[in-house]
């Protein structure tokens, strides 16, 4: 059916017919329904871009157009935190398969210091600077760290000593690029430091550290301890957040790690629970308290996979939460793999 400028519908079942059918325009079909917009798709995208650059610039081959192709990648980031925040931490814990780790690793890191940054008020242009500081935060070791990903064992002397040169690695092979923000490169060379002095490269201590290095690190470190590993078991992102909370009486700031799990909940959303009942769950989305956050069942009380999620308020005595559970456990259940589109909707479509 052809359809021109001015043409009127005569009735209901043709408006169904062409809903049908889509619309056609100079021979090019586009449907007349079109997918609303997804998070997890501009994260994927935002995934493989950096990928492509980072690995360019690492070999000191950054194409000319390097610091606007990053700043594309940053407002992806910023689009999917938009669209929704929620499905945006889930996929930190849901979406690790989609591109190599280091890429993968830098964009969920910029992701999550976004929102330390926003919620402590930082300016506009603060928030830019996080953004890139944490997409190339690793621009000095990328060539080495799927390698190391991968790995079961621990680091010979030779990766060691790179792994401490990459901050200032990262630094010069950003400024061959065309990179000259200091508060940008400020923030990738100082994101290994700690409060204490025991960080590198330059064993600076509390204030010596800008904030922005800091919002950086923390987030850096959430996004470690919960991604899958070769050589170690993976964290849940409740765990991730208890050892961070204890390791803030020394290496870390106390105070920005209060902000982490204020913005985050003591039940990150994304994080799989089992409940009282014995049904296991995912949490979707906060509650009117942290420690009472809404949960869809994704596993019945005998281990059999639900059809139909279950929405469950976990204020409800009975579906209360009796333990946090990490991924690797719940495909211990045989639970198939959880698509977030079966949780968060057509927003969470891969």
């Amino acid at each position: 059916m052809l359809v021109r400028k001015g043409h009127m519908i005569a009735s209901a079942n043709q408006i169904a017919y062409l809903v049908e059918r889509g619309v056609f325009e100079d021979g090019e079909p586009t449907s007349i329904l079109a997918d609303p917009p997804s998070v997890v798709r501009k994260l994927n995208a935002a995934y493989l871009e950096l990928h492509t650059l980072l690995d360019a610039a690492s070999r000191g081959a950054a194409p000319p157009d390097f610091r606007r192709r990053l700043d594309d990648i940053a407002l992806l980031v910023h689009a999917a935190i938009d669209l929704n925040v929620d499905i945006a931490t889930a996929s930190v814990l849901h979406n690790q398969h989609q591109a190599p780790y280091a890429a993968r690793h830098s964009v969920n890191t910029a992701l999550i210091a976004v929102l330390l940054a926003r919620a402590r008020q930082r300016s506009r242009n603060d928030v830019m600077t996080v953004t890139l500081a944490a997409l190339t935060m690793n621009t000095g070791m990328l060539e080495h760290h799927q390698r190391w990903h991968d790995s079961a064992g621990p680091l010979d002397a030779a990766d060691d000593a790179r792994r401490l040169a990459h901050p200032e690695r990262g630094v010069r092979l950003l400024r061959a690029a065309g990179v000259n923000d200091e508060a940008w490169l400020n923030c990738v060379l100082h994101h290994q430091e700690n409060e204490d002095g025991s960080g590198y490269p330059h064993g600076k201590v509390g204030a010596q550290i800008p904030l922005l290095s800091k919002l950086v690190a923390l987030a850096d470190r959430y996004c470690a301890r919960v991604s899958e590993r070769a050589y170690r078991p993976t964290m849940t992102a409740h765990g991730a957040l208890r050892d961070m909370l204890l390791e803030a009486r020394t290496t870390l700031d106390t105070n920005l790690v209060s902000l982490v799990i204020k913005e985050l909940g003591i039940y990150p959303i994304g994080t799989y629970v089992r409940m009282i009942n014995g049904e296991v769950g995912v949490v979707a989305r906060r509650g009117l308290q942290s420690t009472t956050p809404h949960v869809e069942s994704v596993l019945g009380p005998r281990g059999a996979p639900l059809e139909v999620f279950l929405q469950r308020d976990t204020r409800n005595a009975s579906h209360a939460i009796r333990e946090v559970l990490s991924n690797a456990q719940v495909a211990a259940l045989d639970a198939p793999r959880l698509r977030m589109a079966q949780v968060w909707g057509r927003a969470a479509v891969e």
